[in-house]
């Protein structure tokens, strides 16, 4: 199945056999070399506020209008989780951070990711500029993931605009000359 995050957001995380409510979504932990969609960040309401924890993409069992896990004993806090310490110290991240094309054209800034549930790997980056949606950028456009920015290739250009600038492709079959 193919999400938004955005829509993702709220979902409660339940127990296989209770169908107890452990917590609900509230963020995502993407990894900006491979796509990955590690886990997320589940939101437990505790007596005086809420604490976070982790769920690793690996321990969902099912999705759907709920996130189904094994146990309860899945959630941690992220610290705990050995093979994302490097990951959670890299100052590298997707969601909320700045697009530009490689030649320094800037997109906006990347409010919302789509991914797919079986395979979660990131698909789609939905950039926004100031109060309006631009076009979706798929995540094989990216280049590179830095601090500062998200990298993406630069757009093609339209044939019009090659023929104004004097630069014109050779199409796929030779121009034969005229006879008359």
């Amino acid at each position: 199945m193919h999400v938004r995050f955005s829509t993702c957001l709220g979902l409660p995380v339940t127990d296989e056999s209770v169908e107890i409510v452990y917590g609900r979504i509230s963020g995502i932990l993407l990894h900006p070399d491979t796509g990955k969609v590690e886990g997320f960040y589940v939101a437990i309401p505790r007596f005086l506020g809420e604490e976070t924890l982790f769920l690793s993409s690996n321990d969902i069992l099912r999705w759907g209008r709920r996130v189904t896990v094994r146990s309860g004993e899945v959630l941690a806090p992220p610290e705990e989780f050995f093979r994302l310490r490097t990951l959670l110290e890299d100052g590298r991240k997707i969601l909320h951070q700045l697009i530009r094309t490689e030649s320094g054209r800037r997109l906006g800034r990347c409010r919302d990711v789509q991914f797919n549930t079986e395979a979660m790997h990131l698909e789609w980056l939905f950039p926004r500029r100031w109060w309006r949606w631009s076009l979706p950028l798929p995540a094989s456009d990216i280049v590179e993931v830095r601090p500062d920015a998200i990298v993406v290739r630069d757009p093609p250009v339209p044939v019009a605009e090659k023929e104004k600038e004097g630069v014109v492709q050779p199409g796929i079959l030779p121009v034969l000359p005229e006879t008359v």
